[in-house]
């Protein structure tokens, strides 16, 4: 079974899970959850970002040298 599991999620089952995700946590819980998972995206977000800048000028650095080094 290698599906994902939320394609294989129909509406009303989506509907029950947000149901019960409001049983567990309460009304007051959920949007500091939703804070909290928004500001998790946000810091996963900013550091791939600052990953691939550095691997993108690594790489520009790299391509310098070897100019550089050819030219010689």
């Amino acid at each position: 079974m290698e599906t994902l599991l939320i394609g294989n999620l129909g509406t009303s089952e989506i509907i029950v899970i947000l149901i019960i995700v409001l049983l567990l946590f309460g009304g007051k819980k959920i949007p500091e959850l939703m804070r909290g998972l928004g500001s998790g995206i946000r810091e996963f977000n900013n550091a791939k970002n600052n990953i691939s800048n550095e691997i993108r000028e690594g790489m520009k650095d790299a391509d310098r040298k070897n100019l550089d080094s050819e030219q010689k």
